[in-house]
């Protein structure tokens, strides 16, 4: 099986579990049960890195310091693009070459998704324009704002209409965990939620 490259974006004030949460899904999946399988990349479906406007460290919500593995001119082929969210969506919104970059890749790229307030940056790329989507509950009204073609779905932790969107913060687990599922089927799904020790949501 072809790996998936799985590009998920960083940048100041990114909220960290937003991130880091969907890497934890996306980089310990095996399609091979067990603790030996996660001993080496053989039967990894994901290829897992971070990607930021430039290859300088960023600093996340509550001081972490992360050192991004691509900058946009060098990232490899985005098979999978995960826009986090966090207090530095709101710079971003109006930063043109983050959005025409989140809008180049995602049309290029096989999915798309976003973690809390990142549907806020797929929203002012155009992405989500008459599609249902969710952020975190605290900017479901600025999403309206955003695009009023929107279908705001104000009760769901993760909503799937072409691009998946998830509620906040560690809700993109679970949006992780969905799009595993229907990458890989929902055995490895499981079976890599069992590994991880995490309960996955009905």
């Amino acid at each position: 099986m072809e790996k998936l490259n799985t590009a998920i974006f960083i940048f100041d004030d990114v909220e960290v579990l937003d991130f880091a949460g969907p890497y934890e899904v996306f980089s310990r999946t095996r399609l091979a049960p067990g603790v030996i399988a996660r001993r080496s990349e053989e039967t990894a479906p994901f290829k897992v890195f971070t990607i930021a406007q430039s290859a300088v460290p960023i600093t996340a919500t509550g001081g972490l310091r992360v050192l991004p593995d691509f900058e946009f001119a060098s990232a490899p082929r985005i098979d999978l693009l995960i826009i986090p969210g966090g207090f530095g969506t709101r710079r971003l919104l109006e930063n043109s070459s983050v959005l025409d970059w989140i809008k180049l890749t995602a049309r290029q790229a096989k999915h798309v998704a976003s973690v809390c307030t990142g549907s806020l940056l797929l929203a002012k790329a155009g992405l989500l324009g008459g599609r249902r989507a969710t952020t975190h509950w605290a900017s479901l009204d600025l999403l309206a704002s955003l695009d009023s073609s929107i279908t705001v779905e104000r009760q769901q932790r993760f909503v799937t209409d072409g691009i998946i969107t998830s509620a906040g913060v560690a809700a993109g687990i679970d949006m992780a965990f969905s799009l595993v599922e229907s990458v890989c089927g929902k055995a490895v799904a499981d079976e890599t939620a069992r590994y991880i020790e995490y309960q996955r949501s009905a």
